[in-house]
């Protein structure tokens, strides 16, 4: 079993070097994209024979699909490095693993064949995902004078569209962002995103298509079936915009259960990274160590 972590990152280089260092085994690999309008200076401590920084370095804006880009890179990095990878997890560099890496690398030798992503039918309202998400322009940060021009036709519902005109037979789907892919799920997104260009083109003018763009063409697929839910904790009671950060009441929650696991409308799962943390509060970074030496040693 070998696993690629890819990870687009522009702060926390310390919470990423603990992270690599708490996930290095033989078959792990980082590859790295720094956000090109950061200093890569910081991170530079992480150089490894294992940790590879992408030389392509776009600059990556929130909710835009630049991102997108971006994970694309890490992807097809990852994809032709030999030898090759079984899986493909997707970080932005604010999680810390909840066990072991030998845990972890066993959990994914015994789930060979799933494929973790988090992935709906749109519209699903009680998932928030109603089809305005996909059917609304929003212009990138590149094309200021159009962006505001719509963004004002968008306050009296002038800037819809019909996805259904531009994705041909495509479905509309959607999840959460970060996901753990197989091999044959990596090489069959981006072999449909080099010969569809036009899906790109679409999402280009969507708000968090990173939320989106990859679902859609996974969940138009064959590897659909094999899907179960992210593995990915992140607690959004109240929340809108980002994901609480990691505390004392997350702390107390993931050392109460052996396996820390949920069950909602997307099924149940047993979560193995944490989100979202930062290097301003690395003390719950040594606690979450504690934590992971506990539960190895009652093993």
């Amino acid at each position: 079993m070998r696993i690629a972590y890819l990870v687009f990152a522009y702060k926390n280089p310390r919470l990423l070097g603990r992270a690599v260092q708490r996930l290095s085994c033989d078959g792990a690999a980082f590859f790295i994209h720094i956000d090109a309008k950061a200093s890569i200076e910081p991170f530079k401590a992480l150089e490894a024979a294992n940790v590879f920084f992408s030389p392509t370095r776009i600059p990556v804006y929130w909710g835009e699909f630049s991102g997108i880009r971006a994970i694309e890179v890490l992807m097809h990095e990852a994809l032709v490095h030999s030898p090759g990878f079984d899986y493909f997890v997707l970080l932005s560099g604010s999680e810390y693993p909840l066990r072991s890496k030998e845990y972890i690398h066993q959990f994914f030798v015994e789930n060979r064949g799933s494929e973790f992503i988090t992935n709906v039918r749109m519209p699903n309202e009680r998932a928030g995902k109603p089809l305005s998400r996909i059917d609304t322009r929003r212009i990138q940060s590149a094309r200021p004078v159009l962006r505001l021009a719509v963004r004002a036709l968008a306050k009296y519902g002038m800037a819809r569209r019909d996805h259904r005109k531009y994705l041909g037979e495509l479905k509309a789907y959607s999840g959460n962002t970060w996901w753990a892919l197989s091999r044959e799920a990596c090489e069959y997104i981006s072999g449909f995103a080099r010969a569809n260009p036009r899906v790109a083109k679409f999402f280009e003018d969507t708000f968090a298509p990173e939320e989106m763009y990859f679902h859609t063409i996974f969940g138009n697929s064959k590897f659909q079936a094999q899907a179960r839910r992210n593995l990915v904790y992140e607690d959004w009671d109240g929340q809108k915009a980002h994901p609480k950060t990691i505390g004392r009441e997350h702390l107390n929650l993931f050392r109460s259960r052996d396996k820390v696991t949920v069950e909602d409308m997307h099924g149940p799962g047993e979560l193995l990274f944490a989100r979202k943390l930062s290097d301003e509060r690395l003390e719950v970074v040594d606690e979450l160590d504690e934590l992971i030496r506990a539960k190895e040693h009652a093993v």
